[in-house]
């Protein structure tokens, strides 16, 4: 029988790979920890082994590397940390989202399938998988026109980013694959049911993602039925109106799956979650008032209400979706860590390389700098922007550039952009009645660049304060694992319990400097008026953006 302490297991899914992390349910101490990259990783260029080649905006990814790098990760973490399987009272998932794949009714993706292998639409989208823009804007203009009561939720918008654009864009594109695929389905779902052998639909990705709320369900078929015939059926045939809550059990590991992933078999599975969102109750926060910054390749920000409030531009709020009683708050930056790691690969001279040195030199000379001294302003939409102008089609701005602008020049200002963008997003939380009182920060950047936690201090106002823990999504799907077990098995029986005991932050704090805040107000207005300007319609950007399609379509149609 064993001895050791009772664990709770989370694995965090990210956009390169998994990680597990093995936990003490009594303190939310870390045991262990491993990580196993996507054999793939992110598919960009072409398909493997057929070379298919993809169009612009495309991003996806092989769901079978998901299961084989859980497996390597899982097992890895219990050998390195000596814990036994036993000691695992539950197992919780965390995913990035909107991160969808189509199946066949028993979950076999399409991808799989040899005659379907060369089908792109066959494959995971990835969240940052953006070619559905199209598709998002047929929705957003169909749903304003007929009022549909659930866009003011979504701040008035949905994203290419999220699973009605992606669902529709296959059915667009490739109708057999529409027509093959039993499911469309979140793959935070999709692996859960590779565990437990039991399909389930959780409310964070349905919520946020789906434009489902526990009072209305997803979009009515009529609404679905406008944007396409064939399309009014999604949910019915293709998804589920049965949607869980958070910190139920999806069901325990099956022999099979305990085969593979080292695990018992029986071991409880919490109903899956998205990477940012389960990342709130891991730094501690239950109650209103401060905002959680989830920052990596991307930074989804969250905050929490006790009644709905609607903000323009917001990426949705969502009535339990984070913590059970309370209104969860979505808003985003779409590139932040894939911002500052395309400024130092472009001064490296390619992807390849230990580039660490090079982050740490240019923070160190942009720490050097003042407010303004480099003279430049940017725009930090590499990746599109997510809120509050929710349109993937916004791209990146460098405004004042000299032959005497450095690099360090540069990467100063695009820290400085991306902070400006978190103000905008405080700002439009706040004039919608949504509480921040602190910023709380956790992923992988606040540990590895502490000039942007200084600077999201000072330009925002606002005492930032970091997680304990470098794994805070895998944390908080460990502690959604130990409430799936209950108390009465080892467990908690609420995620504000868990939190209690497993949640903790660290000793940096970062307030903020009052000496410098006229600047970083000139600043900000600066930023948001090149902001405003080039969002516009009809804006030099927009007008830049439209070239670069038509050339694109040239240029293939002279191949």
């Amino acid at each position: 029988m064993n001895s050791g302490p009772r664990t709770a297991l989370g694995v965090d899914f990210g956009s390169e790979s998994a990680r597990a992390v093995l936990v003490d349910v009594a303190t939310g101490r870390e045991l262990g920890s491993a990580v196993a990259a996507f054999a793939h990783g992110v598919i960009e260029d072409r398909l493997p082994e057929s070379g298919t080649p993809l169009p612009q905006d495309w991003a996806l990814q092989d769901p079978d590397d998901y299961v084989a790098s859980m497996s390597a990760a899982v097992r890895e973490v219990l050998r390195t940390s000596g814990v036994d399987a036993a000691s695992v009272v539950g197992m919780g998932i965390a995913f990035t989202a909107c991160t969808m794949l189509p199946t066949t009714a028993d979950g076999t993706p399409l991808c799989r399938m040899p005659d379907l292998r060369t089908e792109p639409h066959a494959w995971v989208k990835l969240w940052k998988h953006h070619a559905a823009q199209p598709e998002a804007d047929r929705i957003n203009t169909l749903a304003a026109a007929r009022g549909e009561p659930w866009l003011a939720r979504y701040g008035g918008r949905t994203s290419s980013e999220w699973f009605l654009a992606k669902s529709l864009q296959i059915l667009d594109e490739a109708p057999a694959i529409y027509a093959a695929a039993d499911r469309l389905i979140e793959a935070a779902d999709w692996i859960v049911w590779q565990l437990t052998g039991v399909e389930t639909r959780n409310s964070c990705t349905a919520g946020y993602k789906a434009q489902w709320s526990r009072r209305d369900g997803f979009p009515d078929p009529a609404f679905l039925g406008a944007l396409d015939s064939r399309f009014a059926d999604l949910v019915a045939t293709r998804m589920s109106t049965h949607v869980q809550p958070l910190g139920e059990r999806a069901g325990e590991i099956t022999a099979e799956a305990a085969r593979w992933s080292g695990l018992r078999p029986g071991t409880p599975v919490a109903i899956a979650n998205v990477d940012a969102h389960v990342s709130v109750p891991a730094v501690g926060v239950t109650t209103p008032g401060q905002l959680v910054a989830v920052m990596g390749t991307s930074t989804c920000h969250l905050a929490l209400t006790t009644d709905e409030r609607i903000v323009p531009g917001a990426s949705g709020v969502v009535e339990d979706g984070i913590i059970p009683g309370l209104f969860g708050h979505e808003a985003g930056q779409a590139a932040v860590g894939d911002l500052f790691g395309w400024w130092a690969r472009t001064l490296a001279g390619g992807d390849g390389g230990d580039q660490g040195g090079l982050h740490a030199q240019l923070e160190a000379d942009a720490s050097r700098l003042r407010p303004g001294q480099s003279g430049l302003v940017a725009l930090d939409w590499w990746n599109g922007n997510r809120s509050v102008l929710v349109d993937a089609d916004l791209t990146g701005v460098l405004l004042g550039a000299t032959l005497a602008t450095r690099p360090a020049d540069i990467y100063r200002a695009l820290l400085e952009a991306t902070v400006y963008g978190t103000r905008v997003i405080i700002d439009t939380l706040e004039d919608s009645g949504v509480p921040v009182e602190g910023i709380i920060a956790c992923g992988g950047l606040p540990f590895q660049n502490r000039l942007l936690m200084r600077l999201t201090a000072d330009i925002t106002g606002r005492t930032v304060r970091v997680s304990a823990s470098r794994q805070a999504p895998a944390l908080g799907a460990a502690m959604f694992g130990a409430v799936a077990a209950g108390a009465a098995a080892g467990g908690y029986d609420t995620i504000t319990d868990a939190a209690a005991h497993m949640a903790h932050l660290g000793p940096d704090v970062y307030m903020p400097s009052t000496g410098d805040r006229g600047a970083w107000d000139e600043g900000y207005a600066l930023y948001r008026e090149l902001h405003d300007s080039m969002a516009a319609q009809g804006s030099v950007m927009r007008r830049l953006r439209a070239l670069q399609g038509r050339s694109r379509m040239a240029t293939e149609g002279a191949i």
